[in-house]
Formats: structure tokens, C-alpha cells, sequence
């Protein structure tokens, strides 16, 4: 478990700079699936009592990034395709709830604060940044989307669910050219959620998390055939 270097910045608190840390080093591939967590060498590589780290590991527990395993203790989580497939059927009956209550609720300010996020991403893909940047702001631009809904009980929701999901973003932007579909589809729910069209929107809600579920099963198969 080479390379970590603590997170501190800003007022975070220790728990939280070391749950970053960890997070990001599951999400870039730095502490792989199958590798033991061990509380007290994560402690002296990262300068940090054993509190935070336990305390860290139990949220990285929450968003299924690691778990525990018999006679291991706590290892870092496989992404396996009945994961992905159980998280995105709930996701997309969620987002087309989503992009309904969006079209019919929606306010002129919150569209505008739509296409700003939207330019945000198509800014970053261009500007090459990093993986965990452009997760980043596409979970920004959706959630303008879950907050037009004006439902507070589904917005609660999808929040808990893209905790779960947020690894296999990561795995689906690792390609460079999905970024670029992704500023494509963008520009469609945009569209589609301007002029009020719930047919057009839902129907973009399902290819987004369509085309998402197939490239990223496609790559985790790929990786089992190496």
C-alpha cells in the first residue's frame, strides 16, 4: 500500500481526509480489488491515529467500495456486473421519475443553472481533466436535474444510490471518448427539459444509463478475459 499521501485540505475534518484519500485510491486503481485494508498500516502510512481510518473505512463500507471478507477482514470491494445491473435498474427508474417531475417543475433559473453545469463538464472533458473531476461535475449537472423535481424524498434517495454507482462512473470515463458522448447527452436532457418534452427526455434518461451499463460491462468482461 504504497503511495498514499493524506488528503488534508481546507477545514475537513481527519476522518474525512483520510476517507478521501482511500476513496480516491480505490477509484484510481491505486489500492486494488482483492487488497487488505489494515488499520494499522494505513495508520502509519497516512500519519493518522487508527480512529479516523476505522471511521473512514465504515463509510467506504457504506458506498460498497470495500467489505469484509472471512478470514481476510476488510478487502477492497471486486465491481462485478450484477452490482452494476442492480444499481442502474433502480437509477433508471429513478431518473425517469427524475426528468418527468423535472419537466413539469422546472423554473427558467434552474435551466440556466442546467446549462451551466453542462458547459462545467464539456469544459472539463476538453480540458483533459481527470477522471475523478469529470465524475465530478456530471453528478453536479444531474443533480440540478434532482433538485427541479422539487421532491425532497427523491432527491434523498439518489443521493444514497449514486454512492453506490460512483465507482462504475469512474470505470466508464476511464475511456477517453465516453466524456464526449456524455457532453452529447448532456445537451440532450438540456434540450429536451427546455421545451418541456417528458417523452424526449425520458427517452434520453434511458439511453444515458443504457449506453453506460453496456460500456461498462463490456470493459469488466474485457477484464476478466486478460
Amino acid at each position: 500500500m504504497k503511495g498514499l499521501k493524506l488528503e488534508a485540505g481546507g477545514n475537513v475534518s481527519l476522518r474525512e481526509a483520510v476517507y478521501q484519500t482511500l476513496r480516491r485510491a480505490i477509484l484510481t486503481n491505486l489500492l486494488k480489488p482483492g487488497e487488505r485494508l489494515m488499520e494499522l498500516k494505513l495508520a502509519a502510512e497516512l500519519g493518522v491515529s487508527r480512529t479516523p481510518v476505522r471511521e473512514a473505512i465504515h463509510l467506504l463500507e457504506k458506498e460498497l467500495l470495500v467489505k469484509q471478507e472471512p478470514h481476510k477482514g476488510i478487502v477492497v470491494a471486486e465491481i462485478t456486473l450484477k452490482q452494476l445491473r442492480d444499481v442502474l435498474e433502480v437509477r433508471s427508474m429513478l431518473e425517469e421519475l427524475a426528468v418527468r417531475l423535472a419537466c413539469r417543475r422546472g423554473r427558467e433559473t434552474d435551466l440556466e443553472r442546467l446549462r451551466a453545469a453542462a458547459g462545467d463538464f464539456a469544459s472539463a472533458v476538453e480540458a483533459g481533466e481527470d477522471v475523478t473531476e469529470l465524475a465530478a461535475k456530471d453528478v453536479a449537472f444531474h443533480d440540478v436535474i434532482y433538485h427541479m423535481t422539487e421532491n425532497e424524498r427523491l432527491i434523498q434517495m439518489v443521493a444514497n444510490l449514486w454512492e453506490q454507482i460512483y465507482r462504475y462512473r469512474i470505470e466508464y470515463l476511464k475511456e477517453v471518448h465516453r466524456g464526449e458522448d456524455l457532453v452529447k447527452e448532456h445537451q440532450e436532457l438540456v434540450k429536451a427539459l427546455g421545451s418541456r418534452d417528458e417523452k424526449a427526455a425520458v427517452q434520453t434518461a434511458r439511453l444515458h444509463i443504457a449506453n453506460q451499463e453496456l460500456a461498462i460491462a463490456r470493459r469488466l468482461e474485457g477484464e476478466k478475459s486478460e
